[in-house]
């Protein structure tokens, strides 16, 4: 199995830019809490933090990233849109707006994505539009997509200057395993980033789970952190509490063997295991 550390970064695709293999994601995470919680996984090692405008904390997530102390380029920062503003300039200052408070006046975010597929053939393109623009001007490193299907990745390229997207953010665990558009993005050389990898705990007394955390004297949400690194996944566990933060990131020293992957991989529910979103394909 290969030998992951929490530094490991995967190349984003057509860029000079590399995105580490580990995230933090911050779905939920209040305002109140939301610095603190950053701070404490930048002081355990995580570099990537994963916030979005839905989340309404792209503000403290910029606070802790000044706040840490840790040189801006060796942190991760990547945020989402989830539908266009009437026009595209005004769609397009809905993204400056992310920018400046996760980077700051005249910073820049490392990662921006098109939060859902839900605007429409015509308001993706829009989006699309935008971020290509904001890329151009180097205040979003790298662009991409969430809860994206093949149908429409495959309708970006009409277009498009930049293709395929950087990146494609969706659910993904053993329940939920998205199979085709896995299969896709890893074709077309885009990063696929798993989120809810830990199915924020509802699976925690799986059977099959909870046999394989015991053996590997694991927490069932370190082997499904696990399995997603494993499946050349970049996983987003989430969580306030302190000493999961670190628990989640103390998964470098063990493997999944191939036979136990093989067991994790039995347990796919297709579109009928997911718990937010299964992409539609066709």
């Amino acid at each position: 199995m290969p030998n992951y550390a929490i530094t490991d970064t995967l190349p984003l695709p057509n860029t000079p830019g590399r995105i580490p293999r580990l995230g933090f994601g911050v779905y939920r995470s209040p305002t109140n809490q939301c610095v603190t919680s950053c701070l404490k996984a930048f002081e355990t090692g995580y570099r990537h933090i994963d916030t979005a405008q839905f989340y309404a904390n792209e503000a403290e997530v910029g606070e802790a990233i000044r706040k840490s102390g840790i040189p801006r380029d060796q942190i991760f920062a990547t945020t989402k849109i989830l539908s266009p503003a009437g026009s595209p300039e005004a769609t397009y200052n809905k993204l400056l707006a992310s920018v400046e408070k996760v980077g700051g006046p005249g910073g820049y975010v490392d990662l921006f994505l098109i939060h859902s597929s839900g605007s429409g053939s015509a308001g993706r393109k829009k989006l699309w539009q935008a971020l290509e623009r904001l890329y151009e001007e180097g205040k979003a490193k790298a662009i991409g997509v969430s809860n994206f299907g093949v149908k429409h990745i495959e309708e970006l390229k009409q277009g498009a200057k930049v293709w395929p997207p950087h990146v494609n953010q969706i659910e993904l665990h053993p329940w939920n395993q998205q199979r085709v558009i896995d299969a896709y993005c890893k074709k077309n050389g885009i990063v696929v980033e798993a989120y809810s990898p830990i199915v924020r705990n509802y699976k925690a007394n799986d059977p099959t789970l909870v046999e394989l955390a015991k053996k590997y004297k694991r927490t069932t949400q370190q082997v499904l952190i696990r399995y997603s690194l494993q499946k050349e996944w970049v996983p987003l566990p989430k969580t306030d509490n302190p000493d999961r933060i670190i628990a989640n990131a103390s998964v470098f020293d063990f493997d999944i063997s191939e036979e136990d992957m093989a067991m994790l991989n039995a347990l796919d529910q297709g579109s009928a295991g997911a718990i937010v979103e299964a992409v539609e394909n066709e």
